[in-house]
């Protein structure tokens, strides 16, 4: 029969120390899936990290590992292969030798030699077996690292905000890399500080503010329907507003009013009265005057910051409530935009998105 249970899983886990405290966490990953855990500096990450790495003991809870207990286990017991933020390599020792630590007194020199050079050979790091880490740049030490926490063969693979201390260049080489070791069948929680990353590799994702696990699921499911501002605003998503739903509607588009007493119209199947409002920035149109058109949602408003981005101009406007919209660089010259000037924002019901959090009684 096909055992169906986490591989890992984290039951209900507190732990309050120095005026901080972790309150219920709750999260689980099947054999083979890349769980991200996702937080701000301070939201309780480090605490959470040393309790699964055996640094911290709980108080309250209890750690899983492929069917074992190992809440109380200490660091060396828990068949668990962890990545520091700060790397923790052996200055003294070679690349070869640092990969070979683990393993030292567990094989044969002839057994540590060949799996030395296949680790450094999928990790494309061969050419640099015999030199010391002082001699290498960030991402070989990183490499170094990850082959060195490879090679015995843990069951779980935690890894510290992995990618903080690289470079754009080398964090894109690294997530491939962390990719490819995943696809081999390893299970494991990256834990880090950056939307983009959980994005590119995650599986599941659990998002933790102030000790508290206040969203998971997968990132499809999390950044499409964010349960919260502060969710929202991890996610990049500006237009993000409180809701409640009245009871003027055509068919599926309803009335909602919004932060500030706005009142805005949307389609939605949603019998909830209660929520969130959500308006893609690339959704609104800006023009001089109002438009008369299928847009049914109108807002005059003034501009009162202006930032170019990657893919155009951010254009933030006070139309009661603080409303962003993403228009190209071609559009502000041809609008003539600038801070103070008088705008009109337009979009349809249909791009106003409602996310339901109370049902109606």
């Amino acid at each position: 029969m096909k055992n169906t249970s986490p591989h890992i899983n984290i039951e209900k886990i507190a732990k309050k120390y120095s005026g901080f405290s972790l309150q219920d966490i709750s999260i689980s990953a099947n054999k083979g899936e890349y769980f991200v855990l996702l937080g701000h500096s301070g939201s309780g990450k480090s605490m959470l990290f040393e309790i699964l790495a055996g640094l911290r003991k709980p108080d309250a809870g209890k750690i899983t590992l492929a069917g074992k207990d190992i809440t109380n286990k200490k660091i060396n017991q828990r068949d668990v292969g962890i990545v520091f933020q700060d790397y923790a390599i052996f200055p003294h020792k070679t690349v070869a030798e640092n990969i070979a630590f683990p393993i030292q007194k567990k094989k044969t020199k002839k057994e540590i030699k060949k799996l030395v050079e296949k680790l450094a050979n999928e990790l494309n790091i061969s050419h640099l077996l015999r030199k010391y880490p002082n001699a290498l740049s960030g991402g070989e030490i990183q490499r170094c690292v990850l082959a060195r926490t490879l090679a015995a063969k843990p069951s779980l693979l935690l890894l510290d905000e992995p990618l903080s201390a690289l470079d754009a260049e080398l964090k894109t080489e690294i997530r491939e890399l962390l990719k490819k070791i995943n696809r081999q069948g390893y299970t494991i929680i990256h834990i880090t500080h950056d939307y983009r990353e959980a994005i590119s590799l995650a599986d599941k994702i659990a998002i933790l503010n102030d000790g508290k696990i206040i969203q998971q699921g997968t990132a499809s499911e999390i950044f499409s329907n964010p349960k919260s501002k502060f969710t929202a605003a991890f996610a990049g998503i500006t237009n993000f507003y409180d809701a409640k739903i009245l009871g003027k509607q055509e068919g599926q588009t309803k009335k909602v009013i919004i932060t500030n007493g706005i009142e805005l119209w949307i389609t939605t199947t949603s019998q909830s009265a209660y929520g969130y409002a959500m308006i893609a920035c690339e959704d609104i149109i800006l023009s001089l005057k109002k438009q008369e058109s299928s847009s049914r949602n109108n807002l005059k408003g003034k501009v009162i910051g202006l930032c170019s981005v990657v893919n155009g101009v951010e254009i933030k406007v006070d139309a009661g409530i603080v409303i962003t919209a993403l228009i190209t660089e071609k559009s502000t010259r041809n609008l003539a935009l600038e801070e103070g000037k008088t705008i009109w924002l337009a979009f349809k019901a249909s791009a106003t998105k409602f996310i339901e959090v109370g049902k109606i009684k």
